[in-house]
C-alpha cells in the first residue's frame, strides 16, 4: 500500500510516496504540478519513486496547496437526504428533489491555503448551536478531470444556519476551520473498488465516545466519475482538485460538536483523519498562528 504525501523538511514543502515501511520517497515535483500530469504520467513517477532512497524525518501537511481548491457534492446518501430534510423542514422539498436530479449538487468549500491537515484543529461557529462532522470520501483530481486518488475529507457544517434557509449553504460550510482534508492520497489504480470502502466515525469527548457511526460507500446514489465530470464541465483547474463525495454519517439532531471533543474518520484502504475541535474564529486562529503555508 502507497500513499502520496506532502510534507515539510528543512524549511521546505515536498510531495513524496509513503510505503508500509513508514517511510517517504521524495517525488521531483511538488503535489499541485504532480496534478498538472496525466493519470498515467504520475503513476509513472510514483512507482520509479517507490525504488528511490527515502527522505528524512518529515513533518506531514495536508494534501492541498497551490491553487487547489476543495470543492463538495451535497445530497448523494439517503441519510444525508434525510438529515438535510429534519433540519429544514421548509425546505425538505429541495433536498428531495436534488437527490434525484440528473445534476448534482455540487459547491465550493475551500482554497488550499485554508484547509486543515490531520492531526490539525476544526472549528464550528460561534453563531451555530448545532455543527457537526461530515466524514466523507474525496477524489483527487488532476487537471484534465482525471481521478487520480482518493483521500478523506472533513466536511464540518453548520446545521443551524443552513436549517434557517438553503440559500444560507456557504455560510453554513465556507469559514475558517471548516475543511479538514488527510492524511494523505491513496492512488487511484490501487483501490480496486472504491464503491466498498467502509467509513466509520468517532467522536470522543472528555476522554469517552460521544458518538460513533460507520457505514460504506456502497451507499452512494451517485457515480464517482459523474461527479467529476459536473466539476470540470464549465470549469477549469490548473493544479487540480480535490472533491468531497457526500457524507453518509450524521448524528441525530440535537447532537452537536463542542470544544474539545476529538473527531477521528476512517476510510478503509485509505487512510484515518483525526482534528481537534474549538469553537469560534478567535481560537481556531490561535491553532493556526505560525502554520499557515
Amino acid at each position: 500500500m502507497t500513499h502520496i504525501v506532502r510534507y515539510a523538511r528543512d524549511g521546505e514543502i515536498r510531495a513524496g510516496v509513503r510505503a508500509d515501511d513508514g517511510l517517504v520517497r521524495p517525488l521531483p515535483l511538488p503535489l499541485a504540478e504532480l496534478l498538472r500530469l496525466s493519470l498515467s504520467d504520475l503513476r509513472e513517477l510514483v512507482e520509479r519513486a517507490m525504488t528511490e532512497p527515502p527522505d528524512g524525518p518529515a513533518e506531514p501537511l495536508a494534501p492541498v496547496e497551490g491553487r487547489m481548491e476543495v470543492w463538495a457534492a451535497g445530497v448523494t446518501y439517503r441519510r444525508s437526504r434525510q438529515a438535510r430534510m429534519a433540519e429544514s423542514s421548509a425546505a425538505a422539498d429541495v433536498y428531495e428533489r436534488v437527490y434525484d436530479a440528473a445534476r448534482p449538487e455540487l459547491f465550493f468549500k475551500s482554497v488550499a491555503w485554508r484547509v486543515v491537515g490531520d492531526g490539525g484543529t476544526v472549528a464550528v461557529r460561534a453563531d451555530s448551536t448545532v455543527d457537526v462532522p461530515e466524514p466523507e470520501l474525496a477524489l483527487v483530481l488532476n487537471a484534465y478531470g482525471e481521478i487520480v486518488g482518493y483521500t478523506v475529507c472533513d466536511d464540518v457544517s453548520s446545521r443551524t444556519i443552513e436549517g434557517e434557509n438553503p440559500l444560507y449553504l456557504p455560510q453554513a460550510k465556507i469559514y475558517l476551520g471548516g475543511c479538514a482534508v488527510g492524511p494523505a492520497i491513496r492512488p487511484v489504480w490501487e483501490v480496486a473498488d472504491p464503491y466498498a470502502l467502509p467509513i466509520r466515525m468517532t467522536i470522543r469527548r472528555d476522554g469517552a465516545v460521544a458518538w460513533s457511526g460507520e457505514a460504506e460507500t456502497s451507499q452512494l446514489n451517485r457515480r464517482l466519475d459523474d461527479l467529476a465530470g459536473y466539476l470540470f464541465a464549465a470549469d477549469v483547474f490548473p493544479d487540480g482538485a480535490v472533491l468531497a463525495t457526500g457524507t453518509c454519517l450524521v448524528p441525530d439532531l440535537p447532537f452537536t460538536l463542542a470544544g474539545g471533543d476529538v473527531v477521528e474518520i476512517e476510510i478503509g484502504e485509505i487512510g484515518t483523519l483525526t482534528n481537534s475541535v474549538v469553537r469560534g474564529l478567535a481560537p481556531m486562529l490561535e491553532s493556526l498562528e505560525g502554520t499557515l503555508r
